[in-house]
């Protein structure tokens, strides 16, 4: 077990995590400005990025690079200056430290060097598109980036499919088509997803829908941007057994069945079980009054 008091008179140094603006610079706290101005040295993702930020505010502390490809080399010289008492701010290209961007390695070592660590609140892309997206807030799964191979990306998202927590991802543009052709064949075409691309950013946009609708919209749309996706949670996630009793039944027995156990109009019915089969809800109703 260990205790910090962040402000508490250390002899050792403190290493500072610091958000940086993620396309706003006016998103950049005094305090945060004010403590790369007084560290001894910046652990920065991209030192020629964050030079761009430290010229904009006039900020001359040296830096180092420290990123995903020299982490484990680096991390020890780190702590050594943190323990011989250096102030160490560490930042990533954009947004938060650590949050799908290097900075874990560092941390931990700290910790377990006995090292005070401070965390600043800031920039990130999660949280704001989350409260933007009308989805419900909380509670609320923050996974990142999903994986890049089909495969793995299926076995991922059949995972993310049983939980009922609103889900938060990051996607690239080139990739984002491909991610939700995937999602509707997996969660059905009836869940709401919202995508916010280019937050703080002059062409911010957030595009609202269910699936299939913002499935359609990217299919016709030249994609630019990063983008933050934000996805409905499984509100009835179904479990192996429950799956493998209606895997007999016909669709309109599985409509009258919801209907008759959960008390549902046959329109609320024929919404779920698209949801728990994973079918577009137009099939399930053809199917349900036999058209």
């Amino acid at each position: 077990m260990q205790t910090q008091k962040s402000f508490e008179a250390t002899t050792q140094g403190i290493l500072y995590l610091v958000p940086t603006p993620i396309g706003n610079l006016e998103d950049m706290t005094f305090r945060a400005i004010r403590l790369l101005k007084e560290a001894d040295r910046i652990a920065a993702e991209d030192t020629r990025n964050t030079q761009k930020l430290l010229n904009h505010f006039e900020i001359q502390t040296s830096q180092i690079s420290f990123h995903e490809h020299n982490s484990k080399e680096r991390t020890p010289f780190l702590v050594e200056k943190l323990l011989s008492g250096e102030t160490i701010a560490q930042v990533s290209d954009a947004g938060m430290p650590s949050i799908s961007d290097p900075g874990v390695d560092l941390v931990k070592a700290a910790i377990e060097a006995g090292i005070t660590v401070v965390p600043l609140p800031g920039a990130n892309a999660a949280l704001p598109a989350l409260i933007a997206s009308g989805i419900s807030p909380q509670p609320f799964y923050f996974h990142g980036f999903l994986p890049r191979k089909k495969k793995d990306l299926n076995a991922e998202l059949e995972t993310l499919n049983k939980r009922q927590e609103t889900i938060i991802f990051y996607e690239s543009p080139h990739r984002l088509k491909a991610l939700l052709d995937q999602i509707e064949k997996v969660m059905g075409p009836e869940r709401k997803i919202v995508l916010a691309r280019e937050l703080t950013k002059r062409y911010e946009e957030f595009i609202r829908g269910t699936i299939s609708e913002v499935s359609e919209w990217a299919q016709n749309e030249q994609i630019r941007g990063e983008f933050c996706v934000i996805l409905e949670g499984n509100a009835n996630p179904v479990s192996e057994n429950e799956t493998a009793e209606w895997q007999n039944w016909t669709i309109k027995e599985h409509v009258e069945q919801v209907m008759d156990t959960e008390e549902m109009s046959s329109k609320q019915a024929i919404k779920e079980v698209s949801q728990r089969r994973s079918q577009p809800k137009r099939d399930i109703y053809a199917a349900y009054h036999e058209i």
